[in-house]
């Protein structure tokens, strides 16, 4: 998959997650990059060359670096800041700065779709 090509970026410590929205998403003809946490998350967007996503979808509670720390430090990049955040979580934690829009875990397939595509192209 070329940098340019713009995948869908899934943030989240639970692999089974992680591999049920790449199937998700590659079926509908996404490109999809994982990250286990926020840490890991980080370092791909700061790679050479920089990972792009087109969106990044993000788990709350994670090991290491939970997603609310890992926005905190989009934020303070301005190539980073704007990509378009969205919280996939079981957490009852309200919107914070930097985030799109949260979609609650256990989530339908089709409002996750629907969130990818308004940010996305296949």
């Amino acid at each position: 998959m070329s940098p340019a090509s713009n995948p869908v970026l899934v943030v989240d410590d639970d692999p089974d997650i992680r591999e049920a929205v790449q199937d998700i998403l590659s079926f509908e003809g996404y490109g999809v990059v994982q990250a286990d946490n926020g840490r890991e998350a980080l370092a791909l967007l700061s790679s050479e060359p920089p990972l792009r996503p087109c969106i990044i979808l993000l788990d709350l509670m994670m090991p290491v670096m939970d997603g609310e720390e890992l926005v905190g430090h989009l934020q303070k990049v301005p190539a980073l800041a704007e990509l378009p955040v969205i919280l996939v979580t079981a957490s009852g934690r309200g919107m914070f700065p930097g985030v799109k829009t949260i979609i609650k875990k256990p989530f339908e397939m089709d409002e996750l779709l629907a969130a990818v595509a308004a940010h996305c192209h296949p």
